[in-house]
């Protein structure tokens, strides 16, 4: 399928007005295949040739203007349009469509706990046209009008107001104008709870057997939806342009949640089965409010080609934190967004693959390379700097520009010019300037401290600046000055802060001796790495967990990280400053953001495995300056986080300590996960409980099972046959996942062969769903097993490239992401995977990944050198 270029897209845009669509979908024509059936009203401003997009089974006829069309001139899912006169035009097209089982287009489940099946489209970017018949590009909005034949038990939902005439025969209300990627059908036998608020219909919709799972959650999940509402109304002056709020949590979804108008549908993981923290129920209410941002800014005012895409992600991205921590009891999640959300972004910036939050033009010629965009720069980068910017323009300013454009552009397309015109309109600052500096550049700047003391307590502190491309990237931010409190040791307690404007800043002089800990972007105001100066790193060393405020600590802990990915502090030293205070750290979403961050990345990746020989017994000594901790190796680390776990477990038992729950299913998590020996976690398993709580529900039972499998802790007909109870225990979709990824952990040839089978076969019949890949290629790899697994290495090289051919931009990025070989971090990987992207012809979306992996791998061989551990 040939990717739309934007000169493609100009042209048409400048040939054709489309105003309304009229579809008919008949989802009653077995599991394979479903009817589609497309009406297309446009008018061409002159005489001139253009094409529609549609990629059917069978195209069975077209006519346009009642004259017929061949079918067999379909080419690359594009029909000509040869001929067009001036005037009023109608496009008729019947065609037989395939069900998809990657995510993409008309995705079809069948639910394994009770047979039910489910429907649902997802067509973003450019898979409307495995639906149904369409011009596919943002801006020729248009009316849509949609009707489906279903089976007579299901309920089908759309953008508009849903009613049934005859048993299974549903029309949706027409759309107003809309964008086609925008389009979406939910069909199934939903278990549906419904409401109203503001005078419009709200719902939401799962799977019947996730019903009991909704139904404990609903309350909280609509009312913070009504809070979002109304808080969003309280902000833009434009009211809510659809005519119901339905919210479909549906099976086997890639992204989070699609903001399609009046229909948002999230990934089911979000009805919770099994236990959760708080701090993922703030992420559950986070992406509500994001998608709800979107119906404004993307649904109402659309970006008018990909390039723009930030004006989507960002804005939503910004606004979700924002709006969810004013309206709701969720009040730090500017928190989570640091310790969770930022590193996604600044580790995006510091990649070959990096680009601007707003590409030229020029550098988005198609939606191929549009949809590689879609990463941390266009979400995390572009919300840090539009909480920038608010800290610059004000706030009042900024939703003053927001409420202009969207103005003058409702129910239109708008562009980055429209959107910083607006902007401008509202205040008398440049932003033009600002967004050439922070929205047209790349790279994420470093800011680094320079203090120096003088006599009788008087010191100095000023700020350097590097990173960014003219070092002339403005910032403002907040300076946090902390002494050590003489009354609670370990304590640190605030100094008046200071505001400061970099590059323009300059020096600050101040007396009564210099803080004991000073902290550049306290209240991560800005987009920054920081440092600190050694008598600052010193006292967060021994008061991290003293510090008075969860996000102050998330930036020292951030900075942190950054100097560990950033080869200046060892990979052991970080470790220790867990190990000393994440016991006291009363913040879920840093106790969390820090031990994945130990687990994921510096035991698995930074780390040698225990085979390999520390550079003290290569001869070496242990590194000097800011490393200070002796060389470990994983299995260390490993013990380390189990230790650290009991620690938090120790700390948070008993009934006074009910408060802490999400504490000590974090801990539980991190020491399951990082157990080396079956000691604990087999107990917990047989007892069907962790001593003091939490009781196992399924999501740990199978994270036990995962990780026995991994370490090989039984023999394997004993290890296969308590995953076959287990599933057998558990037989919903979640729990076939579990399966798949504990058969594919096992510790034996016949198994990892299977699963390879499994994840790369190109036959469409046999070929797992996307959940399914992702969840045998997470078991499949493991640092335990390196030796077992060596020779999977060359073959993933040499075999990905076909697979991400044969099944699509979805399925490559599972592809590239998940079944990738990130354990063996090797020059002979590295090798391998740079002859790849030379040799292998990559697909577009496979070839972004694996730049990525590889250049992740790249940093963590330079880590382990930094450290003497390679």
């Amino acid at each position: 399928m040939p990717a739309l270029q934007r000169d493609e897209a100009q042209t048409r845009a400048r040939l054709i007005d489309v105003h309304r669509y009229e579809v008919a979908l008949d989802l009653t024509r077995g599991e394979d295949h479903f009817a589609s059936r497309t009406v297309i009203h446009f008018t061409a401003h002159a005489p001139g040739d253009t094409f529609v997009e549609v990629k059917p089974a069978e195209l069975h006829s077209a006519t346009l203007d009642g004259h017929p069309l061949d079918p067999a001139a379909l080419e690359d899912n594009r029909l000509p349009l040869n001929g067009l006169t001036p005037g009023a035009h109608e496009l008729r097209l019947d065609a037989t469509m395939r069900y998809s089982r990657t995510g993409e287009g008309m995705h079809r489940f069948t639910d394994p706990a009770d047979g039910e099946t489910y429907v649902y489209t997802q067509l973003f970017m450019e898979d409307v046209q495995r639906v149904f018949a369409a011009f596919d590009q943002p801006d020729l909005k248009a009316v849509f009008a949609l009707t489906v034949t279903a089976p007579t038990d299901w309920t089908v939902l759309g953008n508009g107001i849903a009613t049934q005439g005859d048993p299974g025969h549903w029309t949706l209300a027409p759309t107003p104008l809309i964008s086609t990627y925008l389009v979406a059908v939910a069909a199934g036998p939903w278990h549906s709870v419904r409401t109203a608020h503001a005078g419009l219909p709200f719902g939401l919709h799962c799977r019947r057997s996730l019903a009991p799972y909704l139904d404990a959650d609903a309350d909280e999940i609509l009312d913070l939806t009504r809070r979002c509402f109304d808080r969003y109304h309280q902000i833009f002056e434009e009211p809510y342009p659809f005519d119901s709020y339905d919210q479909a949590f549906v099976p086997e979804f890639n992204a989070g949640a699609m903001e399609n108008p009046g229909l948002v549908t999230f990934r089911d993981e979000f009805v919770f089965r099994s236990a959760v923290t708080d701090t993922e129920r703030q992420t559950r209410g986070m992406v509500v409010s994001h998608e709800m941002a979107h119906m404004w800014f993307g649904d109402l005012v659309t970006l008018q080609w990909w390039d723009d895409i930030w004006l989507n992600e960002s804005f939503a991205e910004y606004m979700g934190y924002q709006v969810l921590s004013e309206a709701t009891r969720f009040k730090d999640t500017w928190t989570d967004f640091a310790i969770a959300r930022k590193g996604w972004g600044y580790d995006a910036d510091q990649r070959p693959s990096t680009h601007p939050v707003a590409p030229a033009p020029e550098d988005v010629p198609d939606t191929t390379s549009a949809l590689t965009n879609f990463d941390g720069i266009s979400y995390a980068k572009g919300a840090s700097a539009l909480r920038q910017l608010v800290a610059w323009m004000g706030e009042k300013d900024f939703l003053a520009g927001i409420n202009d454009h969207f103005a003058r552009h409702r129910f239109g397309n708008a562009t980055l010019a429209d959107f910083i015109d607006s902007l401008s309109r509202a205040t008398d600052r440049d932003v033009h300037a600002w967004a050439e500096r922070w929205l047209r550049t790349t790279g994420v700047d470093t800011l680094t401290p320079v203090v120096e003391e003088g006599t009788d307590g008087h010191w100095s502190v000023s700020v350097e600046q590097t990173g960014s491309q003219d070092g002339t990237r403005p910032h403002r931010l907040t300076i946090g000055l902390y002494d050590h409190d003489h009354t609670t040791p370990g304590r640190l307690v605030p100094r008046e802060p200071l505001s400061w404007d970099v590059p323009d800043g300059g020096g600050h002089f101040g007396t009564g001796g210099r803080p004991a800990l000073l902290l550049l972007n306290d209240q991560d105001l800005s987009y920054a790495k920081v440092r600190l100066d050694p008598v600052s790193w010193d006292t967060a060393l021994g008061a991290l967990s003293g510090l008075p405020g969860p996000l102050t600590r998330a930036v020292v802990w951030n900075a942190a990280r950054d100097m560990v990915r950033d080869g200046e502090l060892a990979p052991a030293a970080y470790l220790d400053a867990a190990r000393t205070h994440l016991p006291y750290e009363t913040d879920l979403a840093v106790v969390q953001g820090v031990l994945a961050f130990a687990r994921t990345q510096i035991a698995d990746r930074y780390l040698p495995s225990p085979k390999l020989s520390t550079p003290l017994e290569q001869g070496g000594g242990a590194p000097s300056g800011s490393w200070g901790s002796t060389p470990i190796d994983r299995h260390t680390a490993l013990g380390t986080l189990t230790s650290l776990s009991r620690d938090i477990l120790r700390r948070t038992e008993g009934p006074e300590h009910g408060a802490e729950a999400g504490l000590r299913l974090t801990a539980v998590r991190t020491f399951i996960d990082s157990a080396t020996t079956p000691e604990g976690i087999q107990d917990w398993l047989d007892d069907g409980s962790v001593p003091g709580g939490p009781r196992l529900d399924p999501e740990l039972r199978w994270r036990i099972l995962g990780r026995l499998a991994t370490l090989g802790a039984a023999p394997l007909d004993a290890l296969r046959a308590a995953i076959d109870a287990e599933l057998a225990r558990d037989p919903s979709a979640t729990g076939r996942e579990g399966a798949a990824r504990c058969h594919a952990a096992l510790p034996d040839p016949a198994a990892k062969q299977a699963a390879w089978d499994a994840l790369f076969t190109t036959d469409d019949k046999a070929a797992l769903s996307n959940y399914l890949f992702t969840a045998t290629a997470t078991g499949f790899w493991a640092p335990e097993q390196h030796d077992l697994l060596r020779p999977y290495v060359a073959r993933y090289f040499t075999e990905v490239p076909a697979l991400a051919a044969a099944r699509g931009p979805a399925l490559a990025d599972a592809a590239g992401r998940y079944a990738f070989p990130a354990v063996f971090v090797e020059e002979d990987t590295l090798r391998r995977g740079e002859a790849c992207l030379t040799d292998g012809d990559p697909t577009p979306a496979l070839r972004r990944k694996l730049i990525d992996q590889l250049d992740d791998l790249r940093r963590a061989l330079k880590v382990r050198t930094a450290a003497g551990g390679a």
